[in-house]
């Protein structure tokens, strides 16, 4: 029997408003499929940024875990999540426990650490009843986009997340370091850039200052890559953000982000961030058995928020280390 032809010899269709998104056409095991595909499904990602796979007919932890184990043998650990997860096996994970009435802005994943996933794979075991795409945004359009008085600062400056953890909203210590022992979190901290601080309530502080813009490692694009719009008060529905700011304060708000220089980011430069990554988002709804590869460098992504049940399975691999990609500041490990 012939071999499948490659997907590059596949019409990946190319349609407005929409991801990239080639048809699988799969009738047997999804991972053999994905292994004998894997260089093809990696030169149509470094082409088009995401690429939407339908038809694989993923249908379970086991199959799809195998999958992602298929298309990377770099899986990797998630550490400094701001929203906790279910763990299903060594680097594979439920999507991020957040309101499904929420939306999750674009965002890249992990760009506040030291180390971050090139390669993010998603597989839809569930789709909702309605809503609930994962969408993405070209990270080079979107920097385009932006007016350049803005771009300019956050080069200078960089950007600051400043967390609290607690035990009711966001990952907790643990989930976060794999740990609450202060000794270890401190140690991991301070050989990753993140500034330490514990409050006399014995909960967590911490600073960390990155890069807003840096460059692909491999294509050399510039990329707006940060989670500065996402993790700020002002994108949060107004009255949660009164909510938590009556309840743990402005400094004490569970995660927040400000310009490097410690200034607050008005809800204006919010807004505008996240209007113009909207004019560039490309979302298709979930189906059953779909899978998701994403850029994580080149290509933002989100969560829409959903009705009815949604399974998600997600992984991160192929690791880049920040001082790889041409960071607009510098930032300096002990």
């Amino acid at each position: 029997m012939a071999s499948p032809p490659s997907v590059t010899r596949l019409d990946v269709a190319l349609r407005p408003g929409r991801p990239p998104m080639l048809l699988a056409e799969s009738h047997g095991d999804p991972a053999d499929w994905a292994a004998r595909h894997r260089e093809a499904l990696r030169a149509a990602l470094a082409a088009h940024g995401a690429v939407l796979v339908r038809g694989l007919g993923l249908r379970d932890t086991a199959g799809t875990t195998a999958t992602f184990k298929a298309l990377t043998t770099d899986l990797m650990v998630e550490t400094e999540s701001f929203a906790p997860r279910q763990r299903y096996g060594a680097g594979v994970y439920s999507s991020s426990k957040w309101p499904r009435n929420q939306p999750m802005c674009m965002h890249h994943e992990l760009s506040y650490t030291l180390e971050f996933p090139g390669l993010m794979l998603f597989a839809c075991l569930r789709a909702p009843a309605d809503g609930g795409a994962t969408a993405v945004a070209d990270a080079t359009a979107v920097l385009d986009a932006l007016p350049r008085r803005v771009v300019k600062r956050f080069e200078r400056q960089g950007w600051l997340l400043t967390r609290t953890y607690n035990e009711e909203i966001g990952a907790s210590v643990a989930e976060a370091f794999g740990t609450d022992d202060r000794e270890t979190v401190e140690r991991y901290c301070r050989a990753n850039a993140i500034d330490v601080r514990w409050q006399p309530d014995g909960t967590l502080h911490t600073r960390q200052w990155r890069s807003a813009v840096v460059r692909h490692p491999l294509s050399g694009r510039r990329c707006w890559f940060n989670q500065i719009a996402f993790l700020n008060e002002w994108t949060i529905a107004p009255e949660i953000r009164e909510f938590l700011v009556d309840t743990y304060g402005v400094d004490g708000l569970p995660f927040n982000t400000r310009y490097g220089n410690g200034d607050p980011i008005g809800a204006d430069v919010v807004e505008l961030l996240n209007s113009v990554y909207e004019h560039h988002t490309a979302r298709e709804p979930w189906q059953d058995g779909d899978l998701l590869l994403v850029d994580n460098l080149r290509t933002a992504h989100s969560r829409e928020p959903f009705e009815g049940a949604r399974e998600v399975l997600v992984a991160m691999a192929d690791p880049i280390r920040l001082a790889d990609c041409s960071p607009s500041i510098e930032v300096t490990v002990p």
